[in-house]
């Protein structure tokens, strides 16, 4: 017990990533096989049921690994020392040494890790190698090397909204109110002839931008006002005059009030120029940011967990989920818009990981990052501080024993109550 306490110290509190020494050992050939084969095989049957999903999950990979390259690139620019940098956890599938660095992946695909030494006064190393650790560094080089993998995720969100942006376009407000279906059978619109397709330019002398502004103006009429409504059609504008009807079901009513008849919707892909995609990615990058600080606190209160778990059908927007979730959203998305809607979901995946790891506790970088600031601010310019991170072992123990309560929530919700 005293050896996995010890270790679970070293892996969460102590550092991260693993502290044993692998590299003499050999991974049995049948080992490397069979797990190998097994993840291929898992993504196999993903491809075949839904390539979209395929295609997310392959994204989110590609988003971890670098993740853990922004963590190795700065540690190494800036004299640390890396020993291990492995794909996944658990048993090792393949490894192979290269320099001083162990490479490899591992069992479970659930993430990453690489092994920096020295992360803090927990972590043991040959004194020849003091002046290579995380700790013997300075202030900035260590807030850039903790807080890379955070980076990582915002320079991959910025360029996947900006190329979908410049290509696709950036989903959102067209300036034009479409027509979506054929209008309600017997409706004023389908009396005047309105067809699926028609823009909808102005409506009671009042030109309309959006869907929200159409509504409304629809709503400051009354059952049997008569309306000049002008429509687009194959590049052609038509002046029609409906006599509003009562919207179906408030007949005789207090609540009657005026129906028109059609869906209309003023939201698609706009294309950008190559400067306003770089601008516009940016502003979605930080209003994502921003949206997912408040998530972060939503999803992660344990009343909220408990209140999605006994509710008979779970709140989309509160509930906590997995990777198995956010796949089947991915492949949805895939389904209806293509590679443009997936991209863009996964740039949202992105920054919501890279705010997500900030959390200024550990096991999260951003915990590594809050231990550097602290000690930055007990230093003097005489004495460096440097902080006991074992007084925060039980503060780390409760974080991880929400987090796997949280996956746990998740996963049941996920199987139980697909989001689609």
């Amino acid at each position: 017990m005293t050896n996995f306490y010890s270790r679970v110290r070293d892996e969460l509190v102590g550092g991260g990533g693993d502290p044993t020494v692998t590299s003499g050992n050999k991974i049995p050939l049948s080992t490397s096989v069979v797990g190998i084969g097994v993840i291929v095989a898992l993504l196999v049957w993903l491809g075949a049921n839904n390539i979209w999903t395929l295609v997310f999950v392959l994204g989110l990979i590609v988003s971890v690994f670098l993740h853990e390259i922004g963590h190795f690139t700065t540690a190494r620019l800036t004299g640390m020392k890396v020993t291990q940098f492995y794909m996944g956890f658990g048993p090792r599938l393949l490894a192979w040494k290269r320099g001083e660095v162990e490479y490899g992946l591992r069992a479970f695909p659930i993430g990453a890790f690489v092994r920096i030494i020295g992360m803090n006064n927990l972590d043991d190393t040959d004194p020849q190698d003091e002046p290579r650790t995380y700790r013997s560094k300075s202030f900035p080089r260590r807030l850039l090397v903790i807080t890379a993998g955070s980076l990582m995720h915002a320079i991959i969100a910025l360029l996947l909204f900006a190329g979908v942006f410049a290509t696709a376009g950036r989903y959102g407000e067209t300036g034009s109110v479409r027509v979506m279906d054929a209008p309600y059978e017997g409706s004023s619109a389908a009396a005047v002839g309105v067809q699926e397709g028609d823009i909808i330019r102005s409506f009671a002398g009042v030109e309309v931008a959006t869907s929200r502004e159409f509504v409304e103006l629809v709503g400051k009429q009354q059952p049997g006002d008569t309306v000049d409504v002008v429509v687009e059609r194959d590049g052609q504008l038509l002046t029609l005059s409906p006599t509003l009807t009562v919207f179906p079901g408030t007949e005789d009513t207090p609540e009657a009030r005026a129906f028109f008849g059609v869906a209309g919707w003023s939201r698609d892909y706009v294309q950008l120029s190559a400067g306003s995609a770089a601008v516009e990615a940016a502003k979605e990058v930080v209003l994502t940011a921003r949206d997912s600080v408040r998530g972060v606190f939503v999803v992660l209160n344990p009343v909220n967990i408990a209140e999605n778990l006994t509710s008979e059908r779970a709140d989309p927007l509160t509930r906590p989920s997995t990777v198995v979730g956010a796949s089947q959203v991915g492949g949805e998305i895939g389904r209806e818009e293509g590679w443009k809607g997936v991209l863009t979901l996964l740039a949202a995946v992105n920054v919501f990981v890279g705010v997500f790891n900030m959390l200024p506790l550990l096991p999260f970088d951003g915990g590594h990052a809050a231990v550097a600031v602290y000690e930055r601010l007990r230093s003097t310019r005489t004495r460096r501080y440097q902080a006991d991170v074992s007084k925060l072992a039980p503060v780390t123990t409760a974080v991880v024993a929400l987090l796997v309560m949280l996956l746990v929530a998740g996963l049941y919700l996920d199987i139980t109550q697909p989001l689609f």
